[in-house]
């Protein structure tokens, strides 16, 4: 276990490094050429109840998915995680829906600098207390082809999908969203990773 951790810790480092190397440009770029790749996918076509993360500075922008998600008029579910003030290990994540673009806008802002649902928000149709999810759209630090995938240490969505499985639905359908620095050859990983079904980056033509 000490040996996949020492390995995860220096291959975040080595995609950290790679992705802060990449201009706000070429992010931007990336990131609108796997949206439209998006917009295509069998999978986002016929999903009516869709989770998204929204974006920090070294992910794939998921502005415009969620501005397509609203245009198609499929539920919008976006994360919040839980910082449990007892146990820093806390993992604990709920989607909650997201009602339009402005009400994105309103949301209050985290120590990581992104938007999610307060606390004490407790007016939000959580997904799995209702009809489940059909699309995770995921994020995380570092992918490879199989469908590992390397997070920010937190469990957060691999215990998600682990509630997910338990769900009437099923588990939901996965991609992943990956700047072309963030694929790796292959990814170290320990028993509760959970795998991605797919990791879609821009392939050269």
């Amino acid at each position: 276990m000490a040996a996949v951790r020492a390995a995860k810790q220096a291959l975040r480092k080595e995609i950290k490094r790679r992705v802060t190397a990449l201009s706000d440009e070429e992010k931007q770029r990336q990131s609108l050429v796997l949206s439209r790749q998006l917009f295509r996918h069998p999978k986002y076509v016929s999903c009516k109840r869709i989770a998204v993360f929204l974006s920090m500075g070294d992910e794939v922008r998921t502005e415009e998915i969620i501005k397509d998600v609203f245009k198609c008029g499929k539920s919008c579910f976006i994360p919040r995680y839980e910082s449990s003030s007892s146990s820093s290990s806390s993992s604990h994540m709920d989607m909650l829906k997201l009602n339009s673009l402005q009400d994105m806008e309103t949301l209050p802002l985290t120590s990581w600098n992104i938007r999610q649902p307060a606390e004490d928000d407790n007016s939000r149709e959580e997904a799995l207390s209702a009809g489940g999810l059909d699309l995770i759209l995921m994020p995380g630090l570092g992918f490879d082809e199989s469908g590992k995938r390397l997070g920010r240490g937190k469990g957060f969505y691999d215990t998600y999908l682990e509630r997910c499985v338990r769900h009437p639905k099923g588990k939901p359908y996965t991609i992943a969203l990956a700047f072309k620095e963030q694929l790796c050859q292959e990814i170290p990983v320990d028993d509760n990773d959970v795998l991605i079904d797919e990791v879609l980056y821009e392939k050269d033509e």
